[in-house]
């Protein structure tokens, strides 16, 4: 028996929701081929419903919907209609926008007041910034003998792949949607498996919208089967994946042994921040504590690396505890002064705090929490470590949780070095009152994003990717747009003897 595609499921605070668990594929919810898969309520630890998964039949269906779409109707759809399909899009996540982010809070633990006015309010500013793209992809003419007219035409790739993870289940599907959508390609995009609901109601929307059958098409399953099976599908154009390096590398494999996919990599990060002895502190130590602890610390870009002037090192470590106690407030995540819900999955909960285990017997020194909060839920405490080095695992390993680790410098030439000491290149920062500081610094730090005096700071015109392990290629702003396109040259002989 097909289990139902609606499913009543019920909140931590009693509340009840109704929330699609097929598969979604040419415009209709259809049950999927592969196994049943669990999604757990973070905060309670409690089975909250079963989604069903795509197999390769599944997959190759909804590429297929993809390509007959892209050939037969979405390419030969005006620009101008395209961005109004995006901002009525955008318009039905406004009117829906308190249901998405009960569905985010629920599926991933993170506080319903974040979600909602936080990642669902930016994505749907990212929605409306793209449709004002789409009718403004164009070429150029260029000017080469007189005898020969030569222009360039940007033109869609047709199928794109996305993979996406849990941590921002919304927004990281509008980064890679809307620029997708406005330069005019279809989508098969696999949500986590961890955190497929906030898609499927976004699903939903999109068919309201209006969108041709095969446009969008939203998949869930897990990433050796359903993940590898769309990386490596030859009618797929283009992957963008947001997530783990080691799993970038594995896209990346897939690409090469099937058609040679263009390729966008969001991965991994350790970021720095570095605060020198001239810089604002209180106002250091208040950005700095949001740099890491936002999202649970279950962000790539985390500043989870806080390296401090020797001078100034305790008085700054007095001003960012003081700002973790009174930013923090850990509890359910649909109670209204909640700021950090539980981490993501059993699996994640273990793993950080076997990082502050291995932390503490590196010879770092717990300076606050280090422990689990309460006695359900995947909760842990915001967790500050000094007396850290670069050598130490918690210095130079992706943890992905509420964890930072701050450690000392005497000179800046120092603090850059220890900075780019790094696998990873995605995000930094550095906090000075000086602006030749601040221009030396952002220009030496081998990262995709530096920000001064600040952290953690986006907007939709602002493209955000990685250097190194960090992956290639630009989320957000005109910049995506191009990974998105391919460039064609036209040459035109002239018959003309004038």
């Amino acid at each position: 028996m097909v289990q139902p595609d609606l499913q009543t499921v019920r909140l931590s605070n009693g509340k009840e929701i109704t929330v699609h668990t097929h598969l979604f594929i040419n415009n209709e919810f259809v049950p999927g081929h592969g196994p049943l898969i669990e999604t757990i309520n973070p905060a309670t630890e409690e089975v909250i419903c079963s989604v069903h998964s795509a197999d390769k039949e599944d997959v190759d269906a909804a590429v297929n919907a993809a390509a007959t779409c892209f050939k037969d109707t979405w390419r030969k759809v005006a620009p101008a209609e395209k961005a109004r399909l995006i901002n009525k899009l955008a318009d039905l996540m406004e009117r829906d926008r308190d249901e998405l982010a009960i569905l985010d809070a629920l599926d991933n633990g993170k506080a319903f007041t974040v979600a909602r006015d936080v990642d669902i309010t930016d994505s749907i500013a990212c929605y409306r910034y793209f449709a004002g793209w789409a009718d403004k992809i164009h070429g150029k003419t260029i000017d080469t003998t007189f005898d020969k007219m030569c222009y360039t035409r940007h033109e869609a790739l047709g199928v794109v792949g996305a993979v996406i993870p849990w941590n921002y289940p919304t927004m990281m599907a509008a980064w890679k949607f809307a620029p997708a959508l406005a330069a005019g390609n279809c989508i098969v995009m696999k949500t986590s498996e961890i955190t497929p609901l906030p898609a499927y109601k976004f699903a939903a929307l999109v068919k309201e919208a209006g969108f041709p059958a095969g446009v969008v098409n939203i998949i869930t399953g897990y990433g050796h089967t359903t993940g590898n099976y769309l990386s490596g599908h030859p009618l797929v154009s283009k992957m963008a994946f947001t997530g783990s390096t080691a799993t970038g590398r594995k896209v990346m494999e897939s690409s090469s042994t099937s058609n040679l996919k263009k390729l966008q990599l969001e991965l991994g990060g350790k970021s720095a921040q570095i605060v020198c002895a001239d810089a604002d502190l209180d106002q250091a130590a208040e950005w700095a504590c949001g740099g890491i602890f936002n999202n649970h610390g279950q962000s790539c870009n985390a500043g989870s690396r806080i390296l401090v002037h020797e001078s100034v090192h305790d008085q700054f470590l007095e001003l960012f505890i003081k700002h973790t106690k009174a930013m923090i407030k850990i509890g359910d995540p649909f109670e209204e002064d909640t700021f950090q819900g539980p981490q993501i999955s059993k699996a994640q909960f273990d793993k950080i705090l076997n990082y502050i285990e291995i932390g503490k017997k590196e010879g770092a020194v717990v300076s606050y929490g280090g422990k689990r909060w309460g006695n359900k839920g995947y909760y842990i405490e915001p967790t500050v470590f000094t007396n850290c080095h670069n050598q130490m695992r918690i210095m130079r390993e992706e943890i992905f949780g509420p964890v930072v680790a701050i450690a000392k410098f005497k000179t800046i030439e120092e603090a850059i070095d220890i900075a780019n000491d790094s696998d990873y290149g995605l995000a930094g920062s550095v906090y000075t009152t000086n602006l030749d500081t601040a221009i030396t610094v952002t220009n030496e730090i081998k990262t995709g994003t530096m920000w001064v005096n600040c952290f953690d700071v986006f907007d939709q015109s602002t493209p955000f990717g990685g250097y190194k392990q960090s992956g290639f290629g630009k989320e957000l702003g005109k910049y995506s747009l191009q990974e998105y396109t391919q460039v064609k040259v036209v040459k035109i002989l002239r018959s003309s003897k004038i």
